[in-house]
């Protein structure tokens, strides 16, 4: 078939088509007029009557469906939002002190002799209770014996000689002198000779517990040497460190409860001791010195201790976590007041699984919004689900 041909009937089935489409659509004649067809070529094609009816059935369906919308609008803008509400309560940030700490003896000394010898005698035994003053053991001592019965000797000369010369007026005044002063030379040689004689015996220098005896009769020991530990346990010293947030709050006499891992589920009650001066610049802690006492003997130094103190602490609103939410500002809670939503910004302090402490204009008390909160607007009426049948709602808001 020749081009021309193709294109005549192309153009007259294209026609038969806008014609076929304007008599059957009522809209179609009136789109037609808009894009610059003359209304009267229009006319020709048209159904008039089917074209008049369908455009007043349009008619009253758009108004029935803008009245309807409408109308629907301002019910939603009248319906009360149905959501389930929980009261404002107040929690407490930094109440609470927990810190580990070691535990050592009121009074802990590593026995030492003052001379040099050999061990001759161990008088006591480990786990015994002594009393200052008394023999652990004793070193040789025969050569201080000797020394101190040579002392004795020549004291007693020099005493006589004194005497005489005091009796007798033979004798010069200086004379008399010397032998008094050779007197009172005996007397201090015999006095070193028996402190000398009473350092050969080991001695505890205070009341207390003797641990593990590390010499055994027979050894060479020196003033170097450690005999034997010997701790004073009636009360324990527990050293423990805490952030300096706390340097200020923690007093001398405060209260303190420690555990010990040795003795689980028993709480030993004790008092702050002494509180360094300074806070540690690399770990920004501070040491507290707290004393425990151990009068039935059943702790140990060295044991470790979980150490809690109780403080007021610092106040806040406390929220259901589902309250906060958020927005481009921030956070906010939707509090409810006369049946109305007011929102107000938050400042979240301290998360946790249960409520978030927050810094807000919120009261004890205050209800704040926490399900149904996707439809919440500032000012909008609000219906409490909770309120009357304890009921709750299917929606919750992420945050």
């Amino acid at each position: 078939m020749p081009l021309w041909k193709q294109l005549g009937l192309s153009l007259v089935l294209l026609f038969a088509g806008l014609c076929l489409w304007v008599y059957i659509s009522p809209q179609a004649g009136q789109t037609l007029v808009q894009m610059g067809v003359p209304s009267g070529v229009v006319a020709l094609v048209s159904n008039s009557t089917s074209n008049g009816e369908g455009q007043q059935a349009q008619g009253q369906s758009q108004g029935r469906g803008q009245g309807a919308g409408q109308g629907q609008r301002e019910g939603g803008r009248n319906q009360s939002i149905l959501i389930v509400t929980q009261p404002v309560s107040i929690g407490v940030l930094n109440d609470r002190l927990s810190a580990i700490g070691d535990g050592e003896a009121i009074q802990a000394v590593t026995v030492m002799p003052q001379a040099s010898g050999t061990i001759n005698e161990i008088l006591v035994s480990s786990g015994e209770r002594v009393k200052k003053g008394q023999v652990i053991a004793k070193l040789d001592d025969d050569e201080q014996v000797i020394l101190r019965d040579q002392a004795k000797v020549v004291l007693r000369s020099a005493s006589e000689k004194s005497e005489s010369y005091r009796n007798l007026q033979s004798f010069s005044r200086l004379e008399v002198l010397d032998a008094q002063i050779a007197l009172e030379q005996a007397q201090l040689a015999l006095t070193t000779a028996e402190l000398n004689l009473k350092r050969r015996d080991i001695v505890a220098p205070i009341d207390g517990i003797i641990g593990i005896v590390g010499v055994s009769i027979g050894d060479n020991v020196t003033t170097a040497s450690n005999v034997v530990t010997l701790d004073n346990r009636t009360e324990l010293l527990v050293d423990f460190w805490t952030p300096e947030r706390f340097a200020t709050a923690v007093k001398a006499g405060m209260a303190i409860e420690a555990n010990s891992v040795s003795r689980p589920g028993e709480v030993f009650a004790g008092k702050v001791d002494a509180v360094d001066n300074r806070v540690d610049p690399a770990s920004r802690t501070i040491r507290i010195r707290a004393r425990i006492d151990n009068t039935d003997d059943l702790l140990r130094a060295g044991m470790s201790f979980n150490v809690t103190m109780q403080f007021p602490g610092d106040q806040y609103p406390a929220v259901n976590p589902l309250a906060v939410q958020w927005d481009g500002q921030g956070s906010f809670v939707w509090q409810i007041k006369d049946d109305k939503s007011i929102k107000t910004r938050v400042r979240i302090i301290q998360r946790n699984s249960d409520q978030v402490l927050v810094d807000a204009a919120l009261n004890e008390g205050d209800v704040v919004a926490i399900e149904g909160l996707q439809r919440v607007r500032e000012g909008g009426s609000i219906k409490i689900a909770n309120a009357d049948t304890g009921a709750s709602i299917p929606e919750v808001a992420s945050r």
